[in-house]
């Protein structure tokens, strides 16, 4: 199958370009500088093309007009010469409703696509989409998402002129796998109308807290809601902003005659996770808790985990090594330790089910004895 993509240069067009050529499909690429001949050539044998160039800021207001009905006169010409009309999906605003330059020339867009569409008996989809979000988009042009990732992820200022300004946003992903599903369509006559979802509405100001969150998160270590779809969008968009050499960071460590800790992620929903390194010989432990419940890994090095109720009875021993991923629960009312009883250091990953709260840490010292 052949499509071609026009505007295959901007944001939705790489994301695009990039979801079906790993699908192994044939795409043209072309964008609005391009002569008439490529688009022609592009067009040619393709049973869909995907219609994304156009121009929202441009210096002069009646470029509106020559880069988002323009280009689709182009696109015109070039499929005039086809000898069967391919499938035509545009991708259009949400402004078309709206009077202002930049909606104006989309509404004129879309009607320049329904008159060809009729002339021509060829079939063509319109999606009036809102704001778009995700990797890879321009910042300080178009897209306040992109610049906010990008000046928060660079320790920079964001201008917010009004917090409780609403927005409505797409991902663009969710809009590249819509309208994916035309690659199956039959040729057929007529337009219509698709939707994206889902659509997710903010304000300015809850969209800068949380992208502020998600860059203090390197020193709070706690991780969002990851269940909830747009944090996980946006969590995703903000990552994509990080630039290649911010990417790593560093922990805060806890050294004492044991070894060291740091904590890694923690979150109200699960609780938290940390890691330790051990010296050979040492005992981490002898205590118990009444609610928290942990899980012990170790990732390195051999050791004795031991268990013994607080009521009395039978100690429990659990030989664990870092040559096995094998997990250890720890339930509540257990005394427990953990021994390095190897030749180096030993690392153990640990999970809690709570944030760990000086004021309460539910940490309560008893002795395991060794067997």
């Amino acid at each position: 199958m052949k499509v071609a993509i026009t505007g295959a240069r901007g944001f939705i067009g790489r994301n695009l370009a990039v979801a079906l050529q790993r699908d192994a499909v044939e795409v043209a690429l072309l964008d609005v500088d391009d002569p008439p001949a490529a688009w022609a050539a592009a067009v040619r044998d393709a049973q869909v093309v995907f219609h994304l160039a156009g121009i929202n800021r441009p210096e002069h207001e009646r470029e509106f007009v020559e880069g988002n009905v323009g280009s689709l006169e182009t696109l015109f010409q070039a499929l005039d010469a086809s000898q069967a009309p391919p499938v035509v999906v545009l991708t259009s605003s949400t402004q078309a409703a709206e009077e202002n330059p930049y909606g104006r020339s989309k509404a004129a867009a879309e009607r320049a696509l329904e008159s060809w569409a009729a002339r021509s008996g060829g079939r063509a989809v319109i999606y009036r989409l809102p704001g778009v979000f995700g990797k890879w988009c321009r910042p300080n042009y178009n897209s306040v998402v992109a610049t906010f990732c990008h000046n928060i992820a660079r320790d920079l200022p964001i201008q917010i002129s009004d917090p409780s300004k609403s927005l409505e946003v797409v991902y663009v992903d969710d809009v590249v796998d819509r309208i994916r599903t035309h690659l199956g369509d039959a040729p057929g006559s007529g337009v219509t109308r698709g939707q994206v979802a889902p659509v997710f509405r903010t304000t300015l100001g809850e969209l800068a807290n949380r992208l502020h969150a998600f860059r203090n998160s390197r020193e709070t270590l706690l991780v969002p809601d990851t269940a909830d779809a747009f944090t996980r969008r946006l969590l995703g968009t903000y990552t994509s902003y990080i630039p290649p050499d911010k990417l790593s960071y560093g922990l805060q460590v806890r050294t004492d005659a044991r070894g060291s800790l740091a904590e890694l992620l923690k979150a109200p929903s699960f609780g938290q996770i940390f890691v330790s390194r051990t010296l050979p010989g040492v005992t981490r432990g002898n205590h118990y808790h009444d609610l928290k419940i942990e899980k012990f890994c170790v990732l390195e090095g051999d050791a004795i985990i031991r268990f013994r109720s607080v009521l009395g009875g039978e100690v429990t021993e659990h030989r664990v090594s870092g040559t096995e991923f094998r997990v250890v629960d720890i339930p509540p009312g257990m005394a427990h330790h953990i021994e390095n009883v190897g030749q180096g250091e030993m690392i153990v990953l640990f999970w809690a089910c709570e944030i760990f709260d000086p004021k309460r840490p539910d940490t309560y010292a008893a002795e395991v004895p060794r067997v």
